[in-house]
């Protein structure tokens, strides 16, 4: 397989699991606005620039809109062409990188990112964001639940619907990890608010971000606990969007790619990931607090990144800096052919 075309299957998962994340995090805390009964400007902009600042997108916001308010920012994140990890850049992305490998994916899996593209690029989306944000919302999420079912039941699971799970995976830990830190680093109330109601409602809206409250409730049955819903989302190995989960899934697409056991590594990316699996399946909930909870979300989120880095290293040849070609949302144009690795 060329390298073009893997970083292009790489590249359409990413981008349409970003398009779903901002979505479902624009939905959840739209609503948590509503159970806030004081509606002050000051509490509102503490409640939507961390969002931005999670993103890493505050310098381009600030350069476009004055103040984080809840319109501002679903523009932002949602319509902005100018921001590159908007949903409609995202899906923009999305869909040019299918183009590209058209050959490559079902029919199906064209249509349904076509059909999301076309939607979100339409004055009906605006329309429907205006009557029900809501609905507009789970229009997204649900089409890109559509377009990962009909990949999983329309293409063939060899190496390139490896690399697309890989895309998507690292995708999904990246934002876990995000939006635990969000509400713990930057909206962790104090003094007599810790446990109180509203630090309940915020945790919950935490596992409503991740599609995560019905799968938590079911496994831990009573009250919302802060650490439980951290053990939960960064250790769990049975929910699909849990750090451990996502980490250790990508870890054995890439040996289904390489042909090495799990048991060993050929490349530097397996054996980043395959220690940061052993780290998870081996850390607890105390571990973890005991080092601080931001800085073990930061730490994974450089590791993602490396990983992400070694992906491209080890499969990827690079034409010189100066022929390469700039693709929307950051996305380089890299030639080359995958390497055979050595099992």
């Amino acid at each position: 397989m060329l390298s073009r075309v893997a970083e292009s299957l790489y590249w359409m998962n990413r981008y349409v699991e970003r398009a779903e994340n901002n979505a479902r995090i624009l939905d959840v805390n739209l609503q948590l606005m509503l159970d806030f009964e004081n509606q002050s400007e000051s509490l509102v902009r503490r409640h939507w620039e961390p969002i931005i600042n999670t993103l890493e997108e505050r310098e381009l916001f600030f350069s476009l809109y004055d103040v984080p308010a809840a319109d501002t920012v679903i523009e932002f994140l949602a319509f902005e062409p100018k921001n590159p990890n908007s949903i409609v850049s995202c899906l923009a992305s999305a869909r040019e990188n299918a183009r590209t490998v058209r050959e490559q994916i079902s029919s199906e899996m064209w249509e349904e990112l076509n059909r999301l593209y076309l939607f979100i690029k339409s004055e009906a989306a605006r329309e429907e964001y205006r009557s029900s944000a809501k609905d507009f919302f789970d229009h997204v999420v649900f089409g890109s639940h559509m377009f990962q079912g009909i990949t999983n039941a329309t293409m063939t699971h060899g190496e390139g619907w490896h690399f697309l799970q890989i895309g998507k995976l690292l995708e999904r830990a990246d934002s876990t990890s995000r939006i635990l830190d969000v509400k713990y680093h930057i909206l962790l109330p104090s003094g007599e608010q810790v446990g109180g109601n509203l630090d309940t409602i915020q945790w919950m809206a935490v596992l409503k971000s991740c599609s995560a409250f019905e799968a938590y409730t079911k496994i831990y049955r009573g009250r919302i606990v802060p650490w439980q819903v951290a053990e939960f989302l960064v250790l769990s190995d049975t929910f699909p969007r849990s750090i451990r989960f996502c980490v250790d899934s990508v870890d054995r697409a890439l040996h289904e790619i390489s042909g090495c056991p799990r048991s060993h590594y050929t490349n530097e990316v397996e054996r980043l990931s395959g220690k940061l699996c052993s780290e998870l399946d081996y850390s607890s909930t105390g571990d973890i607090f005991d080092r601080g909870l931001h800085q073990f979300l930061d730490n994974i989120q450089l590791r993602l990144i490396t990983i992400g880095q070694a992906l491209y290293g080890e499969y990827c040849e690079w034409r010189e800096e100066a022929e390469q070609s700039q693709e929307p949302g950051g996305q380089s144009q890299r030639l080359g052919t995958l390497r055979q690795s050595q099992s």
